[in-house]
């Protein structure tokens, strides 16, 4: 089985083009959806003991978390030492479900790939790019979106330039949908060539 890592700087397309993946019939494991699921239970109140007060109900309020996180940003350390381990472990459960339901490939999004030394689990890494203007033009339309956070997510990552250097495939998301699935295709084709 192939395994394909996705990446991509803040806002620069990853979500769409792992839509596009998923159109093409392969599975795609999301770590931003799995941190979503893990804040809606098993890890709120692990996360509620270290930031108190940003859960909500039993769901961790990522608008409070991360006005927390802009006022300390060294906690992030905090944050993610919580979370990425949990993340880790769905990731390698998905993986495991794929390979004995013998799927061709898979593909795992995940933004901090380079970051967290991700790559040396994948076959294959894409990275998704676009320019920063329009990337953080599409941040700051997400909710909760303010000029400090985009900073604050920007900094913990690598450029869009390493990323591409490090990427053996680049889908370029500014072109519009036509030419990122144009883009899609072409890589999957080559991925499958090059495994014959």
């Amino acid at each position: 089985m192939i395994v394909i890592g996705l990446t991509g700087t803040i806002a620069s397309g990853k979500t769409t083009t792992a839509a596009m993946l998923a159109e093409a019939g392969i599975p795609v494991f999301s770590a931003d959806e799995a941190v979503h699921r893990l804040y809606a239970g098993p890890a709120a109140a692990r996360v509620e003991a270290a930031f108190p007060g940003v859960v909500e109900s039993g769901v961790v309020d990522r608008k409070r978390l991360g006005a927390m996180l802009e006022l300390e940003p060294y906690r992030l350390a905090d944050l993610e030492a919580i979370v990425h381990p949990l993340v880790r472990a769905a990731e390698a459960a998905f993986v495991a479900e794929a390979n004995a339901a013998r799927q061709p490939m898979v593909v795992l999004e995940i933004p901090l790939l380079f970051e967290t030394g991700a790559e040396e689990r994948m076959d294959v890494v894409i990275t998704t790019t676009a320019p920063e203007p329009l990337r953080r033009s599409r941040a700051m339309e997400r909710l909760g979106m303010t000029p400090a956070r985009y900073q604050l997510l920007s900094a913990r990552q690598h450029t869009d330039a390493e990323k591409r250097a490090g990427a053996h495939y680049v889908v370029d998301t500014s072109r519009g949908m036509d030419a990122a699935e144009r883009d899609v295709r072409a890589i999957l084709a080559k991925i499958a060539e090059s495994r014959r």
